[in-house]
């Protein structure tokens, strides 16, 4: 059996085609193909025909017989690639190519608000109104479009490292891409909006995030870019993600998918309207990538002009995100299912005073979400140090399908007499000790060490153990743009 037949046989008609390109045989009959060769080459014509029949069906409003030839010739088409792969010298990456062109056809090309045989999951055409105030937006049509009208499709090169960057996603990334999607749809109804009134795709926007941070609000890099689309300072500042009563913007949702989108835009007129090289000045910085492409901005990102003289971290990062927004519009055609999420947002006024990490101990795993509920409620809650107990009476903001659970778990009962008994627990903390090489400070003044814990802030590490100011904290451990990390290890004046 070749290797290609079995591809197909484990595999899925859409998870066997996207693996056609790795599995292909090279053609081993010399000369003109074979009559049944040319067999399998009719059928593939006619399965690409019968998919334009059904384009066409679903543009005259006739809905039931276009997915009839839709079915058919799908059918059609994984028989005869199925052939191919035991047939000698059928070339099998023709299938690829036509499969290629039907998920580009696919997108957007339907007429109406139909997309037959859509990978968009029907829960999320509607975004519910939040407090953005977007109202229905329907994602079928409107997360394709970029660049005043092209298709996102159109636009995405399926070349080597974008086909390299699915495999990863699918592979080794696949529970990040997973936590990336769930974190991305409690924050929908902030981030799109942003997106979709700039004329740009969803999907990108996806793509970005999942590379960059994957829906984490609060995740900052090691060179201090932060928020959940790893905004360097001095961008974030250019682009408006200044301080707001001592809270850095770049940590909003929905501030940063603005800020995001009018970078976007504003390198797409750059680069003129280049997708790749944008995607690329994001990430190794617009000066670099105009200095590599000096005045002809029409050449490919993939030039060896252009290619070899970026970091390697810029060559993987712009076929990660285009391929991470590749599968988020195609997800079934790649043999991946991503979860369905209710991300109508939600909220709720706090009974008895709680943190959001004493309120993730009381929620447990409901709803499902059995990695539990804390980074939702970090997400939604920027401002909040969550370790912080906030008062009764204050609001916090929550899945809507928490409202009940909130209710029902959190106001009364064990689980929150028991997550504030853990919450309040009391922590060791140590003493500083001078060394020959760290001597003590002038006029002998005391400190104390402190481990960064995940979820905490530099200014939340202030606020809990009253002393000093951020600034002072930041410039006693050469901290830039107060940016720490859980794990590491901070000095603090001692403040009794």
């Amino acid at each position: 059996m070749s290797v290609l037949l079995r591809c197909l046989r484990v595999a899925p008609l859409a998870a066997a085609m996207t693996l056609l390109a790795a599995c292909a045989t090279t053609p081993s009959a010399a000369g003109k193909p074979s009559a049944q060769v040319n067999a399998l080459y009719a059928q593939l014509d006619q399965a690409s025909q019968g998919y334009e029949v059904a384009l066409q069906q679903s543009r005259q409003g006739n809905v039931q017989a276009s997915q009839i030839t839709l079915t058919q010739s799908l059918d059609q088409l994984k028989a005869a690639a199925a052939r191919c792969g035991s047939t000698p010298g059928c070339d099998s990456q023709r299938f690829y190519s036509v499969f290629d062109h039907l998920l580009r056809l696919k997108d957007g090309d339907f007429g109406g608000d139909q997309d037959l045989d859509s990978d968009i999951d029907p829960s999320q055409a509607a975004l519910p109104t939040g407090k953005t105030g977007a109202a229905s937006l329907p994602e079928a049509q409107r997360s394709v479009t970029l660049l005043h009208g092209q298709k996102l499709s159109e636009l995405i090169a399926m070349n080597g490292p974008v086909k390299a960057a699915l495999e990863m996603w699918l592979t080794q990334w696949r529970p990040a891409l997973m936590d990336a999607y769930v974190n991305y749809q409690y924050m929908r109804f902030e981030m799109w909006p942003q997106y979709q009134a700039a004329d740009l795709p969803e999907a990108l926007l996806f793509g970005i995030m999942a590379k960059e941070s994957g829906g984490k609000v609060h995740a900052v890099s090691r060179s201090g870019a932060a928020g959940p689309l790893q905004f360097m300072y001095a961008t974030g500042t250019r682009f408006g993600l200044t301080s707001d009563g001592g809270f850095d913007l770049r940590y909003d949702p929905s501030e940063s998918a603005r800020a995001n989108a009018e970078y976007i835009n504003e390198q797409l007129g750059q680069f003129n309207n280049n997708l790749e090289l944008t995607i690329a000045a994001y990430n190794g910085g617009e000066g670099r990538v105009r200095r590599v492409v000096g005045d002809d901005t029409s050449v490919s990102f993939y030039d060896p002009r252009i290619y070899n003289q970026l970091s390697q971290e810029t060559r993987d990062y712009v076929p990660s995100v285009l391929a991470a927004a590749w599968l988020f519009l195609h997800p079934d055609s790649y043999n991946l299912k991503f979860p369905k999420v209710d991300g109508a947002p939600g909220k709720v006024t706090l009974k008895r005073a709680a943190s959001l990490s004493e309120l993730t101990v009381c929620l447990g795993s409901s709803n499902g979400m059995n990695d539990g509920w804390f980074r939702t409620l970090r997400n939604l809650n920027p401002r909040l140090d969550p370790q912080a107990q906030q008062p009764a009476g204050s609001d916090i903001h929550l899945p809507k399908s928490l409202e009940r659970v909130y209710a029902s778990r959190c106001v009364s009962g064990p689980w929150p007499i028991l997550a504030n008994d853990l919450h309040t627990a009391v922590i060791p903390v140590v003493a500083y000790t001078p060394t020959p090489s760290s001597p003590a400070p002038k006029a002998e003044r005391r400190y104390k060490v402190y481990k960064v814990r995940r979820g905490d802030s530099l200014a939340s590490v202030v606020r809990k153990l009253q002393c000093s100011s951020v600034q002072e904290v930041a410039d006693l451990n050469g901290l830039k743009h107060h940016s720490i990390s859980p794990g590491q290890t901070l000095k603090l004046p001692d403040c009794r």
